[in-house]
Formats: C-alpha cells, structure tokens, sequence
C-alpha cells in the first residue's frame, strides 16, 4: 500500500417459544451452558501489533458493500457515491440536482439521507457488473462496464431491487443473470418484497399480505443448487434469511421471529390465481435456543451458507442475539441443509384461527393438503402428470399457498442448540471455511465480526467450539457492516463506515514457542521443528508436512522443553522488572524463585501482567527466577505447563578486603533482620529494568513443578555454599534507614499515647464525663468517699435539696463565721456541676473567697472538713 487511497489485495492486484424474563437467565445460562468455558478467546491481537491492509478515502463513507471477483482478481466496493475497484480503479456516481431537492422536500436531511449510497454490486458476467444505489430515495440501477470501469448511462428504475433508505435491511444474490432481491418498495418503507428482475423471465414478486411478510428485516440470501445428479428432477432453490414480526402469537410487544424463506429458481407464477406472483413461496421458522433454559435468541444478524458439491453436505450459519438487547449474549447456530429441506418438503401447514381460540392467531392445518404438494418445486412426478412449469399448476394448489405460506414445524440446530455463546459481544457478521488439518480430518473455522470491529476466530471439535483468538481489526470501536472470505488468497475483508480492512485468515508466525502454537489449535498452524516457527500448513511444502507438530486436541507433549536463563545484575536498593508475556489468555503464570513458587502475598514482589517486578533488591532476592505457563486443555484432560522466561539475579556489590569482610561477617551474625515495608502504589518506579525476555519452547511435563534434572544451577559470587541470604550481606545504609524508621514509630506512637491520657484526664476533671468516671474522680481526689456517698448519688440524681435550718442560719448569721457562711452560699449557687471535696491539701484559708464575684469563684474550691457538699445544681 503506497498511500491512504491505494489499497494493495494480496495475489490478486498481483500476479502472485417460551420467553420469560431473559435478565433472570443470563448467570444460569453462563454457568448451565457447555459453551461457556470456551467462549473466551486464546489469544487477543490489537490493531497496533498487526500489519493490516486499509484503505479509505477522504470524504467518501459507508463502506458498506463488499463483492469479490476470483477471476478479474479484484475487490469492489461500494460505497456513499462512489465505487472502488482495488487497486486500480474508482467510479463517482452522484445524485443529480433534481432528486437531491426532491428528496429534501420530503423532509431528509441532504448531507446524510439525500446522497447515493451503494447498495447493490452484482457481477452479471466477465465484463460487467450490475450496480444499484438509493439516489437521493429513489432508487436507480445501472450496469458497470469492467473494461473501462465506467457506468453505462442508462439507469433503470430501483424499486424493488434496493431500499430507499440506506438504513434499511436488503439483501441480493445474482443467480443466472436474474436479480433477486429482499427489500422495501415504497419510500415509506411499509411494503416489503421479496422479487426476481431479470430480462429474460417474468417479474415476480411476493403477496402484499402479511402473512406472507410481516415487517421484515432481511440480512442475506442464496441460492442452493441441485446438483448434477437430480435423482427428483427438482430445480434451483434461491433461500432468504430475515426476521419479522410473529405472526403466530399474541404478545404484550412486537415478538421477533427468525425466518428462512424459499423460492424456486424456475417459478413462473400461476396462469390465474397469483399471477405475477411467487407459487412457490414458503417460510419456516430458524430455532437458534438453549431448551434446557427456555432462552430463545430470536434475532437473526447475518447468515453464511458453506456449501458442498453435494447440497446434502451444506451447512447453514447463523449469529443471533435476544429481542432484548440488555442480555448481552449472542450465539452462533448451525443447520444442516438435509434439515432444512425436510421442513419445506414434509412439514405442516398453518393456517389462520379465529379470535376465540386464545391468544395463538395460527394453528395447525389438519385437513387434507392438495396435491400437487403447494410451494414444491416442478419435479419428476408433476412431469409425469404433464406439470412442467408454475403455469400448469392447478387453482386449488395455488389458492392454497396463497393462504398457507408458513410452516408449523421449525428448524432446529444441529445439536439442539448453539454451537458458540459469548457474553458481553454482539455478533454482526459471519463466514465460514473448510480446512483440512495434518490430521486429514476436516475442521469448521468460523470468523464472526463484532459491533466493536473485533474479529473472532473460532473452529468447531466434535460439536464444540474453541476461540482461537480475537482480533482488532478496526481502529475505531465501529461495527463491521460486511465480512468477505477469499479461500484462494486467505484473506478476510471487512467493510465499516470508515473504510476497509483486509487480514490473513491465520497469524501463525505471531506464536513464538511450540506450546503456543499447539496449545491455538488452530487447523491453519502447524510447528516446524527445522526453522523453530509456526507456520500455515497451506504454505508448507507437502514433504515437510510429516515434520510438522500439530494437535487440535491441545495435546502439547510433542514439542521439546529448552530451558535457558538470562542473567540480569543489579545494585543493592534498587528495583528490577524481568518480562514475562503470556499470549493465552486461557494460561496462568506461575513464578518460581530458587524452585519455590511465589504468591501475591510476597512482601517484596509485585505480580502483574507482563512480568515479576522486585523491589529494593537485597542479597536475598538473589538466585533463579522462572516464569511458567499453566493451561488446562480439556480435550486431554490435563494441564500443560512451560517455561516461558528464566533469569539469574545477581547483586552488583563493591569488592571489599576479604579481612574487612570476615570481621564484618562475625560482627553481623547476631543482628537481627528487619522486615521490609510493604509494598505500595505511591512507590516510586524502579531505577533499573530489565528489558530482555527469554521465551522457550513449552515443557512437556504435565506437572507444575519443572524436572530439577533440566535446570542450570547458579551460584552467586557473594554466596559460597547456597542462595540462603547471610546477614553479614545487608547493606549498612539499608539498615540505618530501617533503624531510624522504627524509632520514628515508636516516638509518634508515645507522643499520640500521651496526648490522648492528657485529653481523658481533663475531661474528667471537667466532669464532662458520665457518672462513673465522676466516682473515680471522687476516689482519686477525696478522702471522705464513703461518708458522702448518699450525698453523691443524690447530687447525681438533682434531687436534693438544702435543709431549711441552713438558709436561715446563714441569712441570720451573716459574719459568724465568714468560712462557714461561704460554704453555704457556695452550696446554694447553680454552678453546673457536681461538687466533691477537695481534700488533697487539706483546710483552705477562707480569705480565699473574699469576693463574692461570680468571675472569681472557684466551685472545685471548698472546705471538706468543715463542711461537707449537701448540694449541687438547685435547678
């Protein structure tokens, strides 16, 4: 790719029904469901790490319409006015003035609605394609000459063949020169129809009846050939696949339906009765469910038809999500193609119930059904009644598929239920291939695209699914509108709004180690031992398929276990990262230092995703360091473990004499070590990383524990007989640090102690405390405590109160005795307080209380000798 507007395809530019409350099921479903554990990808590559092919160009959106041509090696795209052919060509189709202000009285907005969005690009023939676009709401068609890559000039007439809004649902398959389509008619979008338009038979379409369509949203169609062998003489089948709304059941909403419908290729119409219209039309209900849960996913989003030289071997795919979008599931169903004809060959009829029998508005047909069966095709046996074609058929057959077009028997998956479910994805397109492993057995590789512009890989073992990996295949979380599958180039193109996208179908040589290779099970991916890589098996050369390692059951035992250390030094106190990157997301790692697995509950070890990370590195961190990766495979039953990065760690000391190093070695033998701190966020990063990552192949051994016998022992410099760490190795500044650290501690911890005894003792001083703590102060400060006690309780009660002897004495006698006379009033007055007596020092001079004054009283003040507290708060 040169630049943003060339974009570059790979070998072919070159020459090289019961529903409840969903939300109740959505945790049982998960737990209940045999999907569930798979429904995780392996491996998850982002848009950043992978060399893909974009194309888009400046002001030109939706790229919405995808058509791949092996022959002319090309890649068509539609897109808002224009058409692409890449890498060589491009075509503008615009909409004229005329329409554009047409379209705007109606009421659409002219930037958006009003332009011409390319919706239909069909290859008629080797020289021309027939192309279609909603022209401003009103469709127009024209044919697209290869040759020059210009438009012939004469537009047709699109109704019928492309919506007229581009939001609107279509769909459109070429079949012989013939176009049939799955669209609206009318610009309100209310009349749906399912059409044939071709230059060389009648113009057919669907009943405007909504039995025959009901609201329909279409998302793709087909066509399933007969075959050479016509052991019945029957004719083509063109199959569409929609959702509508029920028809059959009452409800307290719209109930969606999933539907296929068929039409026969050689249909004519009838000679009387439907003339011009489908006689062969027929639908039938797709079950996409789990029965065990009564969850119904009941919105059809795309569908992918793998065909085989024989139709018998067809395989249907479908990805469904639920009508209530707020689950968050979606679920990829399969149908066998024998299954599907069987409905539409044997099933039964519905026909319409009147309005007393219940809520159901259709019913089973059982009374007798005309023969020639209604909605078959001209076969052998209609021949031999002189029936070759729709026009022969008689009124009371025809009448009857008029009035009886759905099927009572539904389509069940293969399996009875989905082959993938996944939480939290929505599904929005889907293809499917066939490849053939080293095995010789044949394997389904499913792609579905996301809302989010995620792609999944995902292949199908013995009725299960396995995701191999998810990519990012868009740099903005958009939907992917298209989804193209080149078998013969290996490449998937996916069309969004931004532009287009293409990727390999396998990212082989993106899987370092032969576990990993293995462990992928991907069909396309096979390890070879001579240059020590993943390869593609199609790339291989046939002699050295025999030589390649690949097992689709997860069984890893093959490939060889290398173990190999990188050795990394650091100074004393400063930190080190050693990588570990894990490419499953189904694996669990695993450290081990010097054999012994760690935790996350290491004091000075920091676990994350991509590696250990070790903190302040002391002498004792010292030694061997492995990472491995344990990955249950659960075709084998066993776990898988490897080593995925091994490291020596080693200090960077300064060389010391050695007898400065003995004395200081029996100097520090009775120390006693200090535990680090633990460790936090707030810390800051490491002054030294290590950068380089050792990957190796994966053990062999099911255990978690490696072999001792394979592991390169390691001994450190400043460690003689073992990686044990010695005291006399701790640094001096460590420990001076940690030293002053606990006395910081131990101060702030008195300091707080002390404050808080300070604070209980003023506050019982106060008597801000309740009751109890007042009797202790009693007993602390006072020596009469059991002779006051009544008086206590009672002052504690503020029930007491002063005898009357008293008032009068101390109003008659005012200077007989001044201390007395003081205590007196002192009793009397309202101070708010509980009074005690203070007898710690013994008589106090009653000159003390000279001024009355309230500002110089002092309630705590008082004679206990002389006279003993009677009285405290009067109120």
């Amino acid at each position: 790719m040169t630049d943003k507007g060339n974009f570059t395809v790979p070998k072919l530019s070159e020459s090289n029904m019961g529903f409840g409350v969903l939300g109740v099921f959505l945790g049982l479903l998960l737990e209940v469901s045999t999907h569930g554990p798979h429904a995780v990808p392996r491996t998850s590559w982002r848009h950043q790490d992978l060399d893909l092919m974009e194309f888009s160009e400046p002001g030109i959106f939706n790229y919405s319409t995808l058509l791949l041509n092996e022959k002319r090696d090309a890649l068509y795209v539609g897109a808002r006015e224009a058409i692409f052919e890449l890498s060589k060509k491009n075509v503008e189709w615009t909409v004229a003035e005329s329409p554009m202000m047409m379209c705007t009285l109606k009421g659409k907005s002219k930037e958006r609605d009003c332009l011409n969005y390319i919706r239909v690009l069909q290859l008629v023939d080797d020289e021309q394609l027939y192309v279609c676009g909603t022209y401003a709401f009103q469709p127009q068609c024209d044919y697209l000459n290869l040759a020059d890559f210009s438009l012939n000039g004469r537009p047709e007439d699109g109704r019928g063949k492309c919506s007229f809004d581009p939001s609107q649902s279509f769909t459109t398959v070429m079949v012989d020169g013939a176009l049939y389509s799955g669209t609206a008619y009318n610009f309100l979008g209310s009349e749906p129809i399912i059409s044939r338009y071709s230059p060389h038979q009648s113009l057919l379409r669907t009943e405007y009846s909504t039995s025959w369509l009901n609201e329909p949203s279409f998302v793709y169609a087909d066509v399933i050939r007969e075959g050479r062998n016509r052991a019945y003489g029957e004719d083509d089948k063109i199959y569409y696949f929609f959702t509508e709304v029920s028809v059959e059941y009452e409800f307290f909403g719209k109930l969606l339906i999933p539907r296929v419908a068929r039409v026969c290729k050689g249909d004519l119409g009838g000679q009387r009765t439907l003339q011009k219209k489908w006689t062969s039309f027929l639908k039938a209900k797709l079950v996409c469910s789990m029965p065990e849960l009564n969850f119904v996913f009941n919105v059809v989003h795309d569908v992918f038809i793998l065909k085989e030289s024989d139709w018998r071997d067809t395989v249907i795919y479908g990805v469904f999500t639920s009508q209530w979008g707020n689950v968050g599931l979606s679920a990829v169903c399969a149908y066998n193609m024998t299954a599907v004809e069987d409905v539409f060959s044997k099933g039964k009829y519905m026909q319409k119930a009147t309005v007393e029998q219940s809520h159901t508005k259709w019913v089973r047909y059982n009374g007798i059904t005309p023969s020639p069966r209604p909605g078959a095709c001209i076969n052998n046996v209609m021949r031999q009644q002189n029936i070759t074609s729709s026009l022969h058929l008689p009124d009371k057959t025809l009448q009857f598929v008029k009035d009886h077009p759905l099927l009572e028997d539904p389509i069940l998956p293969i399996g009875n239920g989905p082959r993938l479910i996944t939480k939290d994805v929505n599904y929005t397109q889907i293809v499917v291939e066939r490849v053939r492993a080293l095995d010789g057995n044949i394997y389904d590789v499913i792609f579905t695209g996301t809302d989010k512009g995620v792609l999944h890989k995902s292949v199908v073992f013995e009725g299960d699914v396995h995701i191999v990996e998810e990519i990012q295949l868009l740099k903005n979380q958009e939907p992917i509108k298209n989804l193209l599958l080149s078998s013969e180039t290996r490449s998937l193109y996916a069309g969004s709004d931004w532009g287009v996208v293409q990727s390999p179908t396998a990212f082989c040589s993106r899987y370092p180690s032969c576990s990993d290779c293995v462990l992928a099970r991907d069909p396309h991916c096979a390890w070879d031992r001579h240059t020590s890589a993943c390869v593609n098996i199609l790339d291989a050369p046939n002699q050295r398929s025999r030589k390649l390692i690949q097992n689709l059951n997860g069984d890893a035992d093959k490939c060889l276990s290398l173990k190999d250390y990188q050795h990394v030094t650091v100074k004393p106190g400063s930190s080190v990262e050693l990588p570990c990157l894990v490419h499953s997301n189904l694996a669990q790692v695993m450290w081990k230092s010097n054999s012994s697995v760690l935790t996350e509950a290491s004091r000075f070890h920091l676990i994350g995703e991509n590696g250990l990370l070790i903190y302040s590195v002391a002498p004792e961190d010292q030694g061997h360091y492995e990472c491995w990766s344990v990955e249950w495979a659960p075709a084998v039953g066993k776990n898988f473990s490897r080593l995925l990065a091994g490291y020596i760690l080693s200090l960077d000391l300064p060389p010391r004499p050695p007898q400065q190093e003995t004395s200081s070695t029996h100097t520090a033998e009775g120390n006693v070590e200090t535990d680090r701190d633990p460790l936090t966020s707030a810390l800051a990063p490491p002054s030294f990383t290590a950068t380089v990552l050792f990957t190796s192949p994966p053990q062999t051994d099911s255990s978690l524990t490696p072999p001792p016998s394979s592991t390169i022992k390691f001994q450190p410099k400043h460690l003689p007989s073992s990686n044990a760490p010695r005291p006399d190795s701790r640094d001096p500044a460590a420990e001076y640090l940690q030293h002053n650290n606990s006395i910081a501690l131990l101060f702030l911890f008195l300091l707080f102690f002390l404050l808080f005894l300070a604070a209980l003792a003023y506050n019982c001083y106060m008597q801000y405390l309740p009751a109890p703590c007042l009797r202790m102060r009693a007993a602390l400060l006072g020596s009469h405590k059991s002779t006051h006690q009544p008086e206590y309780r009672a002052c504690e009660a503020g029930l007491m109160e002063a005898p009357a002897s008293d008032k009068i004495n101390m109003t008659e006698q005012p200077t007989q005795n001044g201390s007395q006379t003081t205590q007196n009033l002192r009793a009397l007055r309202d101070t708010g307080y509980e009074t005690e007596p203070e007898c710690g020092n013994g008589r106090i001079p009653s000159h003390s209380f000279g001024d009355d004054s309230p500002s110089q009283e002092k309630p705590f003040d008082v004679d206990c000798e002389s006279q003993p507290i009677q009285f405290a708060d009067a109120d």
